[in-house]
């Protein structure tokens, strides 16, 4: 599709070559005031504006941009983002498909000038329909206040109500599902005493789909349970390529049942970090079930790892169904979900979890196309102060 034009614009450039030097200086004022309107238009905003290359130069910054990224009256233009911001290149930009420029919604600490929490959405354009000019807009909003008035009303107003309801919750669920549990156990002893017949394997299939939906709905329990009484990490140094490797394993066998297959690329040799061993398998496993619930038969999931002198790196790349652009902002927000059945806490919990570690959680996706996630841990050895979930 060929780029949009500006009629008026295309006029007066037609008529250049007319113009004789007095016009042609009314003209340039006439742009230059135009230019300087639109600038202060820009600069009276609250939220950051960036336009960047697909390489991350800047191209343009207003002055939010330069408050929010810390620079004050510096210049930003001509600078690199990824290096000013380290850990927010997109992944999914490297794709030579120029279809799969990926929609970006991410939030991340600085801590220069002063600590604050931004969040970061990146939508990707081309100026004039060429891959060569590809480009991302970059809205940036300074949500410290937001983040911490959000919390403290959630804290006051809800905290109490929900503890109890929760308390009732697992009381009145969690001994039935117990005693479910051992009377399906002795059923299937039982069973198992009997002479093997059709009619008692297909018994035995019926108390094994029975124990595994017990299974589900004491998930379902613990999950919410875990989302409002969240523990702090008990942190110790871990490798977690090790961690990553036992809830593969553990979910190996719902990958073949829904024919998925995944393609690991981690090396050994990342640098520790300090972490709650059970809290990331909770992260790891509910990343890598979100994926396999978006893919059909035939999907491919790809985990790779990488580290730089601050951080840690773990992707994980599907080939699902992608999320849409008004969803994507609505991820983290406790309750929300596009699937049938879902709770709408997994990816909220992986974020708290996240942040306790000191750590960020990363989206970026296309649709049709798939979603990448973004993992970020600092290293043991280059340790900052943590956010408070």
């Amino acid at each position: 599709m060929p780029p949009k034009r500006h009629p008026t614009l295309d006029r007066v450039l037609g008529r250049l070559d007319t113009l004789d030097s007095v016009n042609l200086a009314n003209l340039v004022q006439r742009l230059a005031r135009e230019r300087g309107l639109f600038e202060d238009i820009f600069n009276a905003l609250q939220e950051g504006v960036l336009v960047i290359t697909a390489d991350g130069e800047i191209e343009y910054a207003n002055a939010a941009a330069h408050r929010l990224i810390g620079l004050g009256d510096g210049t930003l233009a001509g600078e690199t983002l990824w290096r000013l911001v380290p850990g927010l290149r997109p992944s999914l930009g490297d794709v030579d498909d120029d279809a799969a420029m990926p929609v970006v919604a991410r939030e991340f600490a600085l801590t220069y000038p002063e600590p604050r929490v931004v969040r970061l959405y990146m939508v990707p354009f081309r100026s004039d329909g060429r891959v060569a000019s590809r480009r991302f807009a970059v809205i940036l909003n300074d949500i410290t206040r937001d983040k911490a008035t959000t919390e403290e009303l959630l804290e006051n107003e809800r905290t109490s109500s929900i503890l109890m309801l929760a308390g009732s919750v697992a009381h009145e669920l969690g001994n039935p599902l117990n005693s479910l549990t051992i009377h399906l156990q002795l059923i299937e002893r039982r069973l198992k005493k009997q002479k093997s017949t059709r009619e008692t394997e297909s018994l035995t299939d019926s108390i094994s789909i029975c124990r595994e939906e017990v299974k589900r709905l004491d998930g379902i329990i613990s999950n919410f349970l875990n989302a409002i009484r969240p523990q702090p990490p008990d942190l110790a140094e871990m490798r977690v390529v090790e961690v990553l490797s036992e809830v593969l394993h553990f979910q190996q066998r719902e990958l073949t049942d829904r024919g998925i297959t995944v393609e690991a690329e981690t090396s050994d040799d990342l640098p520790p970090i300090m972490g709650d061993r059970n809290q990331l398998k909770q992260v790891f496993f509910n990343i890598t079930k979100n994926a396999m619930e978006a893919m059909e038969p035939g999907g491919h999931l790809r985990i790779k790892t990488r580290a730089d002198d601050d951080s840690v790196f773990l992707l994980f790349g599907d080939t699902g169904s992608g999320i849409k652009q008004e969803d994507l902002m609505k991820l983290f927000q406790p309750y929300h979900t596009t699937k049938p059945g879902g709770t709408g806490l997994g990816l909220m919990i992986a974020q708290r979890i996240m942040r306790e570690h000191g750590g960020q959680i990363g989206v970026e996706s296309k649709e049709g196309v798939g979603t990448l996630i973004t993992l970020q841990f600092p290293r043991k050895d280059r340790r900052v102060r943590m956010l408070k979930g």
